[in-house]
């Protein structure tokens, strides 16, 4: 063969070759292929890529045909059964939404809160929500009173927009105080004993006083969590959050990692049992608080100074009963008793001396000695009686003589 037209047949071989691997088969009316692309894989709150090796589809006419996938980013579902059964409680955010947070952290914000309605109980007679927007002014988007669902509820938030201005963080929670918290927008009365809580989430240092305003705020009831961002100033974090500080304040880096704080949050605000086994060291009896849990004991018992351990109690210790006498100490109570010669009176505590009666008791032997002694003496008497007749004769016949 002529080198020439060799060297044009081999060329011309080259570019088609070329030609269906740089498209991947795109003259059989495939898309392109998708082996170059790092779909993402997620992992906890990080977005990894993950590389794929770069190996062509086979062609569409093999005997193995499959389907390719279409490229997307995956999603977490998250189960819709997620939702713990809280215990009721009006709880309002109070979020910053100052210069200082981008546009696309807010959104971070949103999805924190969207996330954390999806583990409360949501309802009229559940948990009812409130949303407050501050910057240097305050907007309450919406009031404890207006979303019953969550569905509703997370379109309103999803629909908030930053305020972009200051970070007046004092107001924000006079403003929660005087419209969120009330019972025109919503919020339980007192004598319901419904919790009141307030989640803070900001970025900075406030621009006016906060400590006064949210000591007001915790002395009305009201239970607050403060999440801090990035440059927030975790003194000012303090000055609001409820007591314990270690369970109410809480600090993320960056606003792409705050929904980390959803569980947190869920395992604070929904119902554990705290007395559920190993969660407690109570040797008798464990009492579930709204955020802890009491050591109380069986009746019978006190508890130690440990505030964990009882011991039974003395009740017939001095002071710890009325008895006038003898005290008898049983499980859990106690019986007054008397001494000797002494018998309880009505009110079953004090005493009083029995009477008591002589019994003559007479001696068998004694009656039958008696009867013997006078039956000695009667036969006594009577030998005196014959002898003094007989003596009374011999007198009369002496005299008769006399005379």
């Amino acid at each position: 063969m002529d080198p020439l037209w060799s060297r044009a047949v081999l060329y011309t071989f080259g570019f088609l070759l070329v030609g269906v691997h740089g498209t991947h088969y795109r003259m059989y009316g495939y898309p392109i292929h998708s082996s170059y692309i790092f779909p993402p894989m997620v992992h906890g709150s990080a977005v990894l890529p993950v590389p794929r090796p770069g190996i062509l589809a086979s062609p569409p006419h093999t005997a193995n045909v499959r389907t390719k996938p279409e490229t997307r980013t995956l999603q977490v579902n998250r189960p819709t059964d997620n939702a713990c059964k809280s215990r009721p409680m009006d709880l309002v955010f109070i979020i910053d939404s100052s210069r200082s947070v981008r546009p696309q952290e807010f959104e971070k914000v949103k999805i924190f809160l969207s996330d954390m309605i999806d583990t409360l109980d949501i309802g009229e007679r559940g948990t009812r929500v409130a949303v407050v927007n501050y910057a240097s002014t305050v907007k309450t988007e919406f009031f404890l009173k207006t979303y019953f669902d969550k569905a509703a509820m997370k379109k309103a938030i999803s629909l908030i927009n930053p305020l972009s201005t200051g970070t007046m963080t004092g107001l924000a929670i006079q403003t929660a105080l005087d419209e969120a918290f009330t019972v025109e927008s919503g919020a339980r009365p007192v004598t319901f004993k419904i919790p009141k809580v307030a989640i803070i989430v900001t970025d900075g240092r406030p621009q006016d006083r906060v400590q006064d305003v949210a000591a007001q705020a915790r002395a009305s009831g009201i239970e607050i969590y403060a999440v801090g961002v990035d440059r927030a100033d975790m003194q000012s974090l303090k000055l609001m959050a409820s007591e314990p500080l270690d369970d109410h304040v809480f600090y993320v880096e960056t606003y792409g990692v705050i929904e980390k704080l959803t569980s947190k949050f869920k395992e604070s605000l929904c119902g554990i049992d705290f007395c559920a086994p190993g969660r407690h060291d109570c040797e008798h009896i464990c009492a579930a608080t709204a955020t802890s849990y009491q050591c109380k004991c069986r009746d019978g018992y006190i508890l130690n100074p440990d505030k964990k351990t009882c011991s039974r109690i003395d009740v017939c210790a001095l002071g710890r009963h009325d008895c006038e006498h003898i005290c008898v100490a049983y499980a859990t109570s106690y019986q007054c008793k008397c001494r000797d010669g002494y018998s309880l009176n009505p009110d079953k505590k004090t005493c009083s001396q029995e009477a008591r009666r002589l019994v003559q008791i007479e001696d068998p032997c004694k009656c039958e000695s008696l009867v013997a002694f006078q039956g000695k003496v009667n036969t006594y008497i009577e030998s005196l009686t014959t002898k003094l007749d007989e003596l009374t004769k011999k007198l009369q016949v002496y005299e008769g003589r006399r005379n």
